[in-house]
């Protein structure tokens, strides 16, 4: 973490501005508003807000929200986008010069950075809780009577006017809620916002023209491009029967696996196989001694997952595979020898649920009890050592910094009346919609709406300082809030702790490209329009991407989809009770829990600052529990190989690593997204969806 000391000399010392005469100290905001203007303020000298580069972040940023949808669905994290929207808009307007025969002109840094901000906001500030929040919803509908769990629409069960309005409101409540912030934090705190110190280097390196950045940009689209090839190819079997052309090319490749088998002597035990989605199916059953158990866990090919692991790093993948083996090696089969031992057993509660007629375990939904339990006490702990961030940033909230604004920066800073312009309808719109949608009383609308301005704070001074937004625990800190002004409801729940991560999310991304755009001198009104803009590109995008990827409760089962379990079973607990969980659940729970404080406490007071890469990580280890096997291995496998290159040759993988690892991943979800699509698409032409 940054302490003040550093956060206080951050720009002036970054390499995204050089040559730039150092500030005192103790400098009074008008000094440092008046130094900025005068050095690095640059947008009166190039165009910045203009159609073209509206336009492109927007589309750019309809892709990315198709596949940070996907990947929350699929390992549930989304990535920012600001840097791949970045690199892709220079590759793509640059080959359209070409094919122009240099009609078009060259876009400028600013018309770049503004590019971003709407990419930004229509890629990652409007979805943030379209799977999670509207997921777990989804998993609430009851089947029909005699019905499957595919007779239960989402178009049918959530109309398109309450996810519209809810992801457009949340989107917009972010972008307006960074208002009063962004002067605090940017401007006079000037706190450092790694990913838009990030994005703004890149940016600068892109227009260097130097041979590295032009070999940076390509190597992500080529990583891209492969990571879309992997996308058909491991497309899964059901799909690729309703898009003709894929089945072939699926039959040769879906058994491309590499098996990990683990043997082991278990008394009284049955024979089960794990398939790569992290199912434990039963092949048989023995009562005789000493019969073996055999796990067969592949190794899923998904380049999404490798991706993720290279960015991840080594301590969050290896804690993940560590869990994972903790798990589906000793754990589960020992609950499911139990399971089969009592399962005749009068009022015996199972512990692993069963599905597919009851042929198959679902390890990871028992699982997930420990592992939620594990990550959301962890969050909260994290967040409580965090106290002194908490603090300043209500300490330091005020609607107007200290002091006058200069006369010069009036003209250019979004005026803090746009705030209450904005916030006034977007306020009485999300209370009606919630006592509308989510029979949520009126005082309990006008507390989630205040709660979420608090909470967005918290979260972007933790962005600022860390590069690390506590969106998991902004959710439940509403989920709790509910818990006692609606009990035993679980649609207010949720609805809750959706505004709140949703809102916090998007005001935390935003002022990181609005710190992109500080770095590089932009007009910080102008930028403000571009990301306003972007909700709206965004909201078009996601809310039918939603019904096209996920049409039915049964499509959405097939995803591990571990944000959205997560949230529906604290929900769950939180409205239910303890007591609606089996009794091995229950001390899964427990054990989580106490995990949770524990791991980050010893990491914290105990480790020494130079062991503490060693240490596990909390959230490593508690996602190891809410997805399949195969993901965390993916994970390591991903690294492994970031390690290894980095121990070869630390250069390069300091150049091409993260935009290798994010060709992969947008790649390959995207390309996951709009086979997903086109195969509702077809199913509804031909009546088989």
């Amino acid at each position: 973490m940054s302490g003040p000391a550093s956060e206080e000399s951050a720009i002036h010392s970054n390499p995204a501005t050089p040559g730039i005469p150092p500030l005192p100290d103790n400098a009074t905001p008008e000094e440092k508003d008046a130094h900025w203007f005068k050095h690095v303020y640059r947008g009166n000298q190039m165009k910045q807000l203009t159609v073209r580069a509206v336009v492109m972040g927007g589309f750019l940023g309809m892709l990315m929200a198709a596949s940070n949808l996907y990947t929350t669905l699929t390992i549930g994290w989304s990535f920012g986008v600001a840097i791949t929207a970045c690199v892709m808009s220079f590759v793509i307007w640059n080959a359209m010069r070409a094919l122009s025969g240099g009609g078009l002109s060259a876009m400028s840094i600013l018309e770049s950075n503004c590019m971003q901000s709407t990419a930004s906001a229509a890629g990652y500030s409007t979805g943030a809780t379209i799977a999670t929040m509207f997921g777990a919803l989804l998993l609430l509908e009851k089947n029909p009577d005699g019905k499957t769990s595919a007779a239960v629409s989402t178009f049918a069960t959530q109309p398109i006017w309450l996810v519209g309005i809810f992801t457009l409101c949340t989107g917009l409540m972010g972008v307006f809620l960074a208002i009063p912030m962004k002067r605090q934090m940017i401007n006079q705190e000037q706190l450092p916002f790694p990913s838009g110190i990030a994005a703004a280097e890149t940016l600068k390196s892109l227009y260097s023209a130097s041979k590295e950045a032009v070999y940076k940009a390509y190597s992500l689209v080529i990583a891209l491009v492969c990571g879309a090839l992997v996308g058909i190819l491991n497309t899964d079997g059901d799909t690729a029967e309703k898009i003709g052309p894929l089945s072939k090319t699926f039959a040769w490749f879906k058994n491309h696996l590499i098996d990990v088998q683990f043997r082991g002597q278990y008394p009284e035990r049955g024979f089960f196989q794990i398939d790569k989605t992290g199912h434990l199916a039963i092949t048989g059953t023995q009562a005789a001694k000493d019969a073996t158990l055999m796990i067969d866990a592949g190794f899923q090919p998904s380049v999404l997952l490798i991706g993720a692991g290279m960015i991840t790093g080594l301590r969050v993948s290896l804690s993940m595979l560590a869990g994972s083996l903790l798990l589906y090696v000793f754990v589960a089969p020992k609950l499911i020898a139990m399971d089969i031992a009592n399962g005749g057993t009068a009022g015996y509660v199972r512990s692993v649920e069963l599905v597919g007629g009851g042929t198959i375990f679902h390890v990871y939904r028992w699982a997930l009890w420990g592992g939620t339990g594990l990550m959301v006490f962890s969050s909260l702990t994290s967040l409580g050592m965090q106290w002194k961030t908490i603090g300043r940033a209500f300490s330091k909230s005020r609607m107007e910094s200290r002091g006058s604004v200069p006369n010069e920066m009036k003209d250019i800073e979004v005026p803090g009346w746009w705030m209450v312009a904005g916030m006034v309808p977007i306020a009485i719109a999300m209370v009606i919609l919630q006592i509308v949608a989510f029979q949520i009383s009126w005082y309990a609308g006008i507390i989630a709406v205040g709660m979420s301005f608090v909470l967005s704070m918290v979260a972007c001074r933790a962005t600022g300082e860390t590069d690390t937004t506590p969106i998991g625990a902004m959710g439940k800190v509403m989920q709790l809030t509910f818990a006692l002004l609606h009990p035993k409801q679980i649609i207010p729940n949720l609805a809750s702790a959706g505004i709140a991560a949703n809102s916090a999310s998007s005001s935390a991304d935003l002022l990181t490209d609005l710190k992109s755009g500080y770095l590089l001198g932009a007009n910080p009104r102008k930028q403000f329009i571009a990301q306003f803009c972007g909700v709206f590109f965004g909201t078009l995008a996601i809310v039918p991407i939603w019904y096209l990827m996920v049409p039915t409760k049964a499509v959405l089962e097939k995803y591990p989809a571990p944000g959205t379990q997560s949230w529906y079973r604290i929900a769950q607990v939180l409205t239910q009770g303890i007591s609606s969980l089996a009794d091995s659940a229950k001390y899964a729970l427990v054990i989580g829990c106490l995990l949770g404080i524990a791991l980050p406490l010893i990491e914290k007071f105990v480790i020494p600052k130079n062991l503490r890469k060693y240490w596990p990580s909390a959230m490593g280890l508690g996602l190891s529990w809410v997805v399949p096997f195969a993901s965390a291995f993916s994970f390591a496998v991903g690294a492994v190989l970031s390690f290894v290159w980095s121990k070869v040759s630390k250069k390069t993988c300091e150049t091409y690593n993260v935009p290798i690892a994010s060709g992969l991943i947008a790649g390959e979800s995207l390309m996951k997204a709009i086979i997903a699509m086109t195969a509702t698409v077809i199913g509804l032409i031909y009546g088989t969806t």
